[in-house]
């Protein structure tokens, strides 16, 4: 099985370990896990989630996230977004709001909850038929999780704050987040600019544009890892952001005169 969205509803499957594709995390979600682990990496380290695991991942925020199954069993999850034109529906008809900034960390892992785990439960049956999930039940199942989330104070400030994010340092989030292979726009967003602000802003940070300065970070960091981590040019390229080994292979020859492959060869 495959991974499966009926509605905003996820069911995740698969047999062998799985990178996600895409690291920017456009929505809120409320994960469990049924098997196997799912590890998050992000800028500041990995946070596992292992069977039984419940989480909560906020939006507007760059995670490269990579699934890995059991010895015996596929990695299992089900997951439940939580859309803005959503939450925004769902806040002015109960009339609940924010009343502070969400200070909390970005993924965070839940406490045993049997609220929480039967709810989940109640999900598991539509992991083998998700056709019987209708949009109706969908709408429901989401209130449903909203309810149980907002039992914790703290998660109506992570619910319900809808400004984007303020503008922040962008040398400094740059210098962390370059890895991340997503486009300049969820760049400029996450550093809380428009695209041509971000460009115009970077340049003056860097010098130079910020598709220039990425390409030659990421080279640079992929040198270091093969030369000083000893990590082989197939392990390497994804970590800093390419999306094939050929193009990695072929810009790191015209860049630096020689070919990754050559150097613990």
């Amino acid at each position: 099985m495959q991974d499966r969205k009926p509605y905003n509803i996820l069911y995740s499957c698969t047999a062998e370990p799985k990178r996600g594709h895409e690291p920017f995390v456009e929505d809120h979600a409320l994960s469990y896990i049924v098997s196997g682990e799912m590890h998050y990496h992000t800028s500041n380290g990995m946070i596992v989630f292992p069977k039984g695991s419940l989480g909560f991942v906020r939006r507007n925020q760059l995670v490269r996230p990579v699934k890995l199954p059991d010895a015996d069993k596929p990695f299992m999850s089900i997951n439940i977004l939580f859309m803005q034109d959503t939450l925004q529906l769902y806040s002015r008809k109960n009339d609940v709001k924010a009343t502070g900034v969400y200070t909390g960390d970005s993924i965070i892992h839940l406490p045993g909850d049997p609220f929480l785990k039967g709810y989940f439960d109640s999900l598991s049956p539509y992991f083998e038929e998700p056709a019987q999930m209708t949009e109706a039940l969908a709408t429901i199942k989401t209130a449903e999780a909203i309810e149980l989330l907002l039992r914790n104070p703290l998660m109506k400030n992570a619910l319900f704050d809808f400004n984007e994010p303020f503008k922040i340092d962008l040398e400094a989030f740059m210098s962390r987040n370059f890895v991340y292979n997503v486009p300049l726009v969820q760049f400029a967003r996450l550093t809380g600019r428009s695209l041509s602000t971000f460009r115009r802003d970077f340049i003056k940070v860097f010098s130079i544009p910020p598709e220039k300065w990425l390409h030659k970070r990421r080279l640079e960091q992929a040198h270091f890892l093969i030369t000083e981590r000893k990590q082989r040019p197939s392990d390497v390229y994804l970590e800093v952001g390419f999306e094939n080994l050929s193009h990695f292979s072929t810009s790191f020859k015209e860049f630096f005169g020689y070919s990754p492959s050559s150097i613990n060869s």
